[in-house]
């Protein structure tokens, strides 16, 4: 894929996910509050978009506050949270997260990537994904599936998601920062898929270069 059909990638991209659920961070953003953003993207590691959705009601049900939420027992939080991934860890990290929220920004979350990296548990994912989708602030979050498609497309040649954070900061339009997450992770889950990408029926096949692709449906 070269630059100049990034613009008709994307515009493809946005129609085709109509048809699918939005991730469910994305939804818990429509709140305007970053610390829920924050929180979901927690859970959402390693963890399937429906249970996530879940397992974030649960929780947010009982506490919506730093300050209420480190109310709350590592075992309260853990049963809430349940059957996410790693949850007994992340209802540790949860309780850390919200002590150090209180404890230096007055239970208010930053809304800088450095400040956000620094809280427990948190890396560029779910950093990129607070600023961008909790602030609405210039941002590229990279996850697993951003990743994969952009290599798979040839429209990037790196290693590791964050070598691809940084080359898309490099060549992606501004125009596509914010969005770019929702778009890859919703085509991600539903067509171009790690393994047996359903390529015959894909709106994008003739601009992708299929790097990588040994099988297909």
């Amino acid at each position: 894929m070269t630059d100049a059909q990034i613009h008709e990638a994307m515009a493809l991209l946005q129609e085709a996910v109509l048809q699918w659920q939005t991730p469910a961070v994305t939804i818990v953003s429509r709140e305007g509050d970053p610390f829920k953003v924050l929180i979901s993207c927690i859970l959402s590691l390693r963890t399937q978009d429906r249970t996530t959705a879940v397992a974030s009601e649960r929780l947010f049900a009982l506490a919506g506050t730093p300050a209420a939420m480190a109310e709350l027992s590592v075992e309260t939080v853990a049963q809430a949270i349940y059957p996410v991934g790693f949850y007994r860890t992340k209802a540790v990290r949860i309780g850390e997260i919200c002590r150090t929220l209180i404890e230096r920004y007055r239970g208010s979350v930053p809304d800088e990537i450095d400040e956000l990296l620094a809280l427990p548990g948190v890396g560029r994912k779910t950093a990129n994904l607070v600023v961008t989708l909790g602030f609405g602030k210039p941002g590229i979050c990279v996850d697993t599936h951003v990743h994969r498609i952009c290599n798979r497309w040839g429209y990037v040649r790196t290693r590791t998601p964050e070598q691809t954070e940084f080359a898309l900061r490099a060549k992606l339009p501004s125009e596509y920062w914010l969005v770019v997450n929702d778009l890859l992770v919703t085509f991600g889950q539903n067509q171009c898929f790690p393994v047996s990408p359903r390529c015959s029926t894909c709106p994008l096949r003739h601009l992708c270069d299929r790097v990588g692709v040994v099988k297909s449906r």
